[in-house]
């Protein structure tokens, strides 16, 4: 099962569109994981269009319209692992212990907030996986997003993608 992980697309305040090559990357996923901080319902709209299908969660700068669509903590099992997705996960100090806290049943979350990317596992076992932003690299050097793959149990082929800048 390909996965593609993306989070804090802003749009269309940090960008007009999501980037060509992030695009792209659309149809060549089974999963598409989006972890909040949409902005606009038009991206939404986009992703669950193009996607054959979204798990998806909102974030602190996602307004009514978002949340009355999407929830603020999504699970799925993916390729018999136990997924979640979360924007917020506070600093990053502490994060393995917390995030192992709140989530004792999960394989993997993927979170966002902080446009930084991050792939960290705690002594539980539990992946942590922060794909960055596509359109927000803030005071990273480039925008990124994340593939993945998952089947019988197992992440495999986890890959972090810079995008060529705008």
């Amino acid at each position: 099962m390909r996965l593609l992980l993306m989070s804090d697309t802003h749009l269309p305040k940090r960008a007009k569109r999501l980037p060509e090559p992030l695009l792209e990357e659309i149809p060549r996923a089974d999963v598409v994981v989006h972890a909040g901080d949409w902005v606009d319902t038009d991206t939404l709209d986009l992703l669950e269009s193009r996607s054959r299908r979204l798990l998806a969660v909102y974030g602190n700068n996602d307004g009514p319209a978002l949340r009355a669509r999407i929830p603020e903590v999504a699970r799925a099992e993916l390729g018999g692992l136990r997924f979640g997705v979360v924007h917020e996960t506070g600093p990053a100090q502490g994060r393995e212990k917390r995030c192992a806290e709140r989530f004792p049943d999960l394989d993997v979350l993927v979170f966002g907030h902080s446009h930084i990317p991050w792939d960290t596992t705690a002594p539980t076992g539990l992946r942590l996986l922060n794909p960055g932003s596509p359109t927000d690299r803030r005071r990273q050097p480039h925008c990124t997003y994340m593939t993945a793959a998952a089947g019988d149990g197992r992440l495999s082929e986890v890959a972090l993608h810079r995008l060529p800048p705008r």
